[in-house]
């Protein structure tokens, strides 16, 4: 049995992901910054703890409070879109400071206590191996998660422990149900219509399940992934063939 702990964990991948970790009889931590969505996914083998990943002194509290952990799934993220010319410093702040920043230092405060075979998983996205029209600052908060990762693999290769990423394409999630109201809003397609845009790179034309996301963290963590380090593994339908 083994002390996860997944930021971002309330909703969407996260909730999946902790739901699955816990039903394989491991302790699952979840953190976020909303204790009452935190709350809906908590029990049954679930602790929440209330933090911010882009905090330092919020993500030294939940390892404080929490740690250690064997495997470490950074989730918590945010994404927007706006036309490069109209991104203000508060959305590039957000993107950055949550996804990659949040990223970081989960990272760092999970590795000070992490001993020979952990896992450290980062919840990226295939906008973090390509460029995305009108998503700039989620792309490069991306990019540099898949930087961070691919570095600190080599770093810690010797210790036993793996540093991988998953790389979705847009997900079946509350998160992407906004994009999707935002297209409707905006361009005045239907519900159907505006999915359709979303997916339209994907060969197989269609949004990502969530619990893909979820069989690829168990396989990440599992023992027959012990040799599989620095790596993006991409759940996109084929996209970035």
């Amino acid at each position: 049995m083994n002390r996860v702990l997944i930021t971002g964990g309330g909703s969407g991948a996260g909730a999946s992901m902790a739901r699955a970790f816990a039903d394989a009889g491991h302790q699952v931590v979840i953190a976020g910054r909303t204790p009452e969505t935190l709350d809906r996914i908590a029990g049954g083998g679930i602790r929440a703890v209330t933090g911010d990943v882009g905090d330092p002194d919020s993500v030294a509290r939940i390892f404080a409070d929490a740690g250690p952990f064997q495997i470490v799934i950074a989730n918590a993220g945010v994404a927007d879109a706006a036309p490069f010319g109209k991104v203000t410093m508060d959305h590039w702040q957000r993107m950055i400071t949550t996804n990659l920043t949040g990223t970081f230092l989960t990272f760092q405060h999970a590795l000070a206590q992490m001993e020979a075979g952990g896992r450290m998983i980062a919840v990226a996205s295939i906008a973090g191996l390509r460029g995305a029209a009108y998503a700039a600052p989620y792309a490069a908060s991306k990019h540099g998660v898949m930087g961070l990762v691919r570095s600190l693999a080599l770093e810690v290769a010797k210790k036993e422990i793996t540093v991988n990423a998953i790389c979705p394409g847009f997900l079946d999630t509350d998160m992407t149900r906004r994009s999707v109201a935002n297209i409707m809003d905006k361009t005045g397609r239907d519900e159907a219509g505006a999915i359709a845009s979303l997916t339209a790179k994907n060969p197989q034309g269609r949004l990502i399940d969530p619990a893909e996301v979820t069989a690829a963290a168990l396989w990440l963590a599992s023992a027959g992934a012990a040799s599989v380090n620095g790596q993006a593994i991409m759940l996109d339908g084929g996209e970035s063939a």
